[in-house]
């Protein structure tokens, strides 16, 4: 069986909605439009999911002029963020450990994500001119990423998740996990023995693990905090003090990738 590309996501915003794609292109620092934007608090440090739950409650579109941001229950309850900012100030800003310059984005924003978060909020962009390694001791090759967590991409095979769900009294989502690309047609946790591949002919390499957090726990339908995945995670795939689900990955070459499109293990 072919080893396929299933499912393509995009997280426009930091710990927003995911958007599921069937065609993507792919940059440097990860996907086009995929994580360039984030929310951040008065101090300029960014927030989450893991301390905001309801952030999975709000979603995000690419539309033709900018993005759309939204609140699930109450679609019509929106603000547009036009894709360049009209009027833009710079700020240093903060992302786990690393300092990052970005721009201020839209007051309107500010002030629609202010409200909904019940806290004094601005929304940020990463320009191009901004720098932000990747970790040097697996990223070797001086990658930049946008404001995902350390790395520009996720893969995570369907296989893995289907082996999940079969140890789970009730089975969750691929989204709980945020990958970039899903890929079929494997076995459970193939993508672990991985380190160079090709997607629709581009080439990409495996650099390390992904280790899970709790906001895997929280349902993005419900904003519910639980005890799974990692409850039964931690079982099988704890490793030392982390919990391993799915590969992270930078890329070499710069394309479209789309639906369909075939893996190839290189090494």
């Amino acid at each position: 069986m072919a080893m396929t590309l299933s499912e393509i996501w995009v997280y426009p915003v930091k710990s927003l909605g995911g958007i599921r794609l069937t065609k993507a292109l792919t940059e440097e620092r990860g996907l086009q439009y995929d994580r360039r934007w984030m929310i951040i608090d008065e101090g300029n440090v960014f927030i989450t999911q893991r301390a905001h739950s309801k952030m999975a409650l709000i979603d995000v579109a690419l539309e033709d002029k900018g993005l759309k941001i939204y609140l699930r229950t109450d679609p019509a309850d929106s603000v547009l963020v036009p894709y360049e900012p009209a009027t833009a100030f710079p700020v240093t800003v903060q992302v786990w450990d690393d300092t990052a310059e970005a721009l201020t984005v839209s007051d309107e924003a500010d002030a629609w994500l202010s409200r909904q978060l019940g806290m004094k909020l601005r929304l940020v962009t990463m320009p191009d001119s901004t720098e932000r390694k990747a970790d040097p001791r697996y990223a070797r090759h001086n990658e930049n990423v946008s404001f995902a967590d350390g790395f520009p991409y996720l893969v995570i095979s369907q296989a893995s998740l289907d082996d999940l769900n079969s140890r789970l009294a009730e089975p969750i989502e691929m989204r709980r996990f945020r990958p970039n690309f899903v890929i079929g047609g494997t076995e459970p946790f193939a993508e672990d023995q991985w380190k160079h591949i090709t997607i629709g002919g581009l080439r990409f390499e495996v650099v390390k693990p992904c280790a899970r957090c709790v906001l895997t726990t929280i349902n993005p339908e419900t904003a519910e905090k639980g005890a799974e995945p990692l409850k039964t995670l931690a079982t099988y795939r704890r490793y030392g003090n982390k919990i391993l689900f799915g590969q992270n990955v930078t890329v070499q070459d710069f394309g479209e990738l789309k639906i369909g499109d075939r893996l190839t293990v290189i090494e």
